[in-house]
């Protein structure tokens, strides 16, 4: 489909879709004055308008004359509010099923019959009772009014996600009993981060608060396990002196996720691809932090000590990519008691990490995001993140193997979160 067919065809469904549910405001709006009813028909259609206005502005706007924050930003505008009409149509055509039922119904019975059935969308009640009157609405109104507020809801959400969800920073504190853990790490803290996708932050402030709660928790150690940036090196220009205040005794220590390489965009060529990724890398250094590529580093505690393991990204999800080695990253480690490695992406533990390295003790990865979206509530833990990945959040074992999914310190595509916020995870070693 070329781009003038999809410009098109998109208004066309957009349009439909608000056809379809202003069915539900017109019904519902019909006991209303005439002019009130004109002020309601007026908005509605107002903000259509608007938001295909919006839509054929942004395909003919070319691409480098806004940034991309700003993009971002007038995409989800128009996204978010037909995102959550789609909902609204789900309710609207419970009902329309119900009206079709009820007239094949009337096809097939005398006239009579016909017409109670037909009126059985209406009030089933009398108007009065002994003469007191009857409030009781329709079921067609009932499923109406269901349907405005259930399209209201996500509306409401993924605006106060953007507003609120995008920065709300929670700490999840989670103990590691590892049983070959040397004493010289026993209550050794490690603080991870991870997709920051800079490129994508639009508060400043917010995400240097961020950072600051981070180091009021002191760890020993900081692990951050990729995504710096969403594709181009430069995202994170404007950041570097915030994360270059993440500090930690024993150091920081990244690698490169998924978004570092810069292949979901057009390169003029093949060396500045290359550069970009160098660029990223260069990033890192500037900021203090060890990047890691496909190497190890041996930790050492009151004279005790243990092999951490850097790879580059490695996915095994349909279309994921595969930059590291991690036969190149942990050769030399094998003396040491306790292995712990940072690979971003969590299929590579299925993958490769338990089936070929059972000493691998802990696999710190990020990825998923939880999907920006999902309800987690006690025990209660959904998010569509699940149908993609066997592993999406939080902390998994498989016999004496542990992996912990990072839900992420930033966001992208959708510039906020639902449900599942932003994560700051603070481990301590102990011996099992």
């Amino acid at each position: 489909m070329n781009r003038t067919s999809l410009l098109l065809i998109l208004p066309a469904i957009l349009l439909l879709i608000d056809w379809y549910v202003f069915q539900a405001v017109k019904t519902l709006s019909r006991t209303a004055t005439e002019s009130t009813q004109r002020i309601i028909t007026f908005i509605f259609w107002g903000f259509t308008a608007l938001s295909l206005m919006l839509y054929v502005a942004m395909q003919l706007i070319p691409p480098d004359s806004i940034s991309r924050n700003t993009r971002t930003f007038l995409w989800a505008a128009i996204a978010i509010p037909y995102f959550s009409k789609i909902f609204a149509m789900l309710i609207i055509f419970i009902d329309d099923i119900g009206r079709f039922f009820r007239w094949l119904v009337s096809l097939f019975y005398k006239p009579e019959v016909g017409e109670a059935v037909v009126d059985s969308a209406q009030k089933t009640i009398p108007d009065n009772v002994n003469g007191i009157p009857n409030d009781a609405i329709s079921r067609s109104d009932f499923l109406m009014k269901t349907a405005l507020v259930v399209g209201t809801v996500p509306l409401v959400g993924f605006t106060w996600g953007i507003l609120s969800g995008a920065h709300d920073y929670r700490i999840r504190r989670v103990k590691l009993p590892l049983k070959n853990l040397p004493s010289g790490f026993h209550g050794m803290t490690i603080a991870q981060i991870s997709d920051i996708h800079s490129g994508s932050f639009f508060n400043k402030t917010a995400v240097r608060g961020g950072v600051d709660m981070l180091l009021k928790q002191k760890p020993d150690m900081v692990f951050f396990t990729g995504d710096l940036v969403n594709s181009h090196a430069e995202e994170v220009n404007s950041y570097i002196d915030v994360f270059d205040k993440v500090k930690a005794p024993l150091g920081v220590y990244s690698t490169l996720g998924n978004h570092d390489y810069g292949k979901y965009v057009q390169w003029p060529s093949v060396q500045a691809e290359r550069q970009n990724v160098m660029n990223v890398v260069a990033a890192h250094k500037q900021m203090g932090w060890n990047i890691m590529m496909d190497e190890h580093k041996i930790l050492e505690q009151n004279g005790d000590k243990i092999a951490l393991i850097g790879v580059q990204n490695l996915g095994f999800g349909p279309a994921a990519l595969r930059a590291g080695n991690l036969a190149k990253a942990y050769q030399g480690t094998s003396e040491y008691p306790v292995k712990l490695l940072l690979s971003h992406d969590p299929t590579h533990w299925d993958a490769e990490v338990r089936p070929k390295y059972p000493d691998i003790d802990v696999t710190f990865s990020g990825h998923t995001h939880g999907a920006q979206f999902g309800v987690e509530v006690g025990d209660v833990r959904w998010s569509p993140a699940q149908y993609f990945y066997r592993q999406w959040a939080g902390l998994y074992q498989e016999g004496d193997q542990r992996l912990y999914v990072n839900r992420g310190y930033g966001y992208i595509g959708y510039p906020g979160r639902v449900g599942i916020l932003p994560e700051i995870t603070i481990f301590e070693l102990v011996k099992a």
